[in-house]
């Protein structure tokens, strides 16, 4: 375990290295962000990084990759993205139609709103800016939603890599404990969601 936090921590110790892994973690290639903010905070912690630019950083990679899903879906379009992940090479990076589906039905549920609620949930991070492309979602919320959404991500990573990086099973521990608050946090935010859009169509209903 202290090979590969090392190892890890060889390739995150610079900023644009930072960049570079979660742009990686939020395109569509498989790369979790867990292996990529803890390390690099507790860098933070032994002074020779700066954690809020460790944050910073990690959202830009994040955009970037994010940007990548985006642009792809809207230039080549639903069809052709269905088709190629059906092709063999796809299983390369762990992708297929029920994935890509997931992630569109969440959007088509849930809305623009979507591609900040899914940076907080691990089976559909990567794949929601995707169907962001497919409807032409607005540039400007997508970048505003998917920042917001991968800062409370990228900030609860980074704050256990800071306190708890050198010690492997608490940071485990505090793991599995903070994301699944995070994910309390994010049904709470749904069922509001939900609730508002079923007292507003009552009341259009009613107007109408």
């Amino acid at each position: 375990m202290a090979e590969i936090f090392n190892f890890l921590i060889g390739l995150v110790d610079n900023y644009w290295g930072i960049t570079l892994l979660m742009a990686i973690e939020s395109s569509f290639i498989p790369f979790p962000s867990e292996v990529v903010i803890p390390p690099a905070a507790y860098l933070a912690y032994q002074g020779e990084l700066n954690v809020f630019l460790v944050v910073f950083f990690g959202i830009l990679g994040s955009l970037l990759g994010a940007f990548v899903n985006y642009f792809l879906a809207l230039r080549l379009g639903k069809p052709l993205v269905y088709a190629l992940v059906e092709k063999k090479w796809a299983r390369i990076f762990l992708l297929n139609k029920s994935k890509v589906e997931r992630a569109e039905k969440y959007f088509l549920e849930y809305g623009n709103l979507s591609t900040f609620l899914g940076r907080l949930v691990p089976a559909v991070r990567q794949l929601i800016s995707l169907p962001a492309g497919f409807v032409k979602m607005n540039f400007g919320y997508f970048t505003l939603f998917t920042a917001l959404g991968a800062g409370i991500w990228i900030s609860i990573l980074a704050a256990l890599g800071y306190f708890f990086g050198a010690n492997q099973e608490l940071l485990k521990f505090y793991y599995r404990e903070i994301s699944l608050v995070a994910i309390g946090v994010v049904f709470l935010i749904i069922l509001i969601v939900m609730t508002f859009r079923h007292f507003h169509r009552r009341k259009s209903a009613a107007l109408s």
